[in-house]
């Protein structure tokens, strides 16, 4: 017989002796550096459904544990051993090679390009938070620290009222429980804003928040969203659909509700701020009133030294009007006398005394044009007789015309057999041509045609 302590030295030595120096290929998740130094993980076969626990001592090469991260794939050398206190078989880590990304870290990686891609974590879809909402609801475990720190911060910096819609929040079906009270607020009307979260965890704890499907229904949820995971290290893919991200469900209610005792401060101080701006403006104003009042003098006297100059402009007025009335006088008087001088009476015996002197000079003035229009006309009269071709004609001439009324001054302008008018003194002849004879010279100097 061997008690317990025995058994698990033996089981030691016997796994320490066949895993020395051992290379393991996984997957890491779940890691978590204490506070001591020392790294915490689980390693996953990324084929065969198989784990084992592993530690990082402080003592190990600190580049190495810079390898370590959820969702890498690492090869890990060290030895199994059996941790005594517990009985807990694990594997001791004394360095660490990258092997790649896990293949969980590749999908999650794929699946926030896809959705970035839809723009689904864009900057321009995320909505304002409201401003002190009456109603919040909650969306995450009903007996867990989150609701009891969003309560009590919500209650201790105002009155909220906050709808808790119970829901899973780690684990297998955590994120379809998550997305039912999701529905189940939507279909609250009152509910303002949501908050979605639990209180911290593991990168595994946390991979509710990364499901595809409540990533888009916080996306597209009908009032704004805050997602409050508790976990500053690690983005889910809840905090870039929400439209706000909360550190920790105590911050997000902090986010939400105003603090009652600072807003009363922020009023108190606004009021003294009014109050002084009040008074100084009073006292400007007042300034002002004084100034013009001083300006101004007294109303008594404004008003003696307005009649005053009232009294002088009725003055100036009198004077002006009498200088004007007489001036009027004076030009109707001349007008008067302009009138009497033409009146048609003195203009009519003015004009017929006129009118004597020039009809006598007019008849004078008449006879002597036409005496000269006389001889004048005689003149031309005699001249133009002497000239008129009838006067020729009466001498015993004659004109010969062609057929188209052109004179004929030469024998040769007819032809034989032509037809020729003839016009004498008195009367016309109508010819033919028989010959075309040239000219010869007379006695008397005449032509024979």
């Amino acid at each position: 017989m061997i008690s317990v302590a025995a058994l698990d030295q033996r089981l030691r030595r016997v796994v320490e002796g066949a895993s020395q120096d051992v290379r393991v290929l996984g997957e890491v998740g779940g890691f978590r550096l204490h506070a001591s130094g020392h790294a915490y993980f689980t390693l996953k076969d990324e084929r065969e459904d198989a784990c084992i626990d592993c530690v990082m001592y402080k003592t190990a090469s600190p580049r190495a544990r810079k390898l370590l991260a959820d969702g890498a794939r690492v090869v890990l050398i060290g030895r199994a051993t059996v941790y005594v206190p517990r009985g807990k078989l694990q594997f001791s880590v004394s360095d660490v090679r990258p092997a790649g990304r896990g293949a969980l870290l590749e999908a999650l990686e794929r699946l926030k390009q896809k959705l970035a891609g839809e723009g689904v974590f864009a900057a321009e879809r995320k909505r304002a938070l409201p401003v002190d909402p009456a109603v919040i609801g909650v969306v995450t475990s009903g007996s867990g620290a989150a609701i009891h720190d969003i309560v009590t911060v919500s209650y201790r910096r105002g009155a909220p009222r906050i709808l808790l819609a119970r829901a899973t929040v780690q684990g297998p079906g955590a994120a379809q429980s998550m997305a039912r009270a999701l529905d189940q607020l939507a279909r609250v009307p009152e509910v303002e804003v949501v908050i979605l979260g639990r209180g911290g965890g593991s990168a595994e704890d946390l991979s509710a928040f990364n499901d595809e499907a409540l990533v888009r229904k916080v996306a597209s949820f009908p009032v704004p969203v805050v997602s409050a995971v508790g976990h500053e290290v690690d983005v889910t893919l809840t905090d870039l659909a929400a439209d706000a991200r909360a550190a920790t469900p105590s911050q997000a209610a902090e986010m939400l509700v105003a603090d009652r005792m600072e807003r009363r401060m922020q009023l108190r101080h606004l009021y003294i701020r009014i109050a002084r701006a009040t008074r100084a403006a009073i006292e400007r104003r007042r300034a002002v009133v004084d100034r013009l009042a001083r300006s101004i003098g007294s109303p008594a006297d404004v008003l003696a030294a307005r009649q005053q100059k009232l009294d002088e402009l009725t003055s100036k007025l009198e004077r002006a009007q009498e200088r004007a009335t007489s001036r009027r006088k004076e030009e109707l008087a001349e007008l008067e006398r302009r009138l009497a001088a033409r009146h048609p009476r003195a203009v009519i015996a003015g004009a017929r005394a006129a009118t004597g002197t020039l009809e006598v000079r007019l008849v004078a003035a008449e006879r002597r044009r036409v005496e000269r229009l006389r001889t004048t006309l005689g003149r031309h009269a005699a001249r133009l007789d002497a000239l008129s071709p009838l006067g020729v004609l009466a001498r015993g001439y004659a004109i010969a015309t062609t057929a188209s009324g052109r004179a004929v001054r030469d024998a040769k302008e007819v032809a034989v057999g032509e037809a020729i008018t003839v016009r004498v003194h008195e009367g016309q002849i109508r010819a033919e041509v028989t010959a075309v004879l040239e000219s010869a010279p007379d006695a008397g100097g005449g032509d024979n045609g």
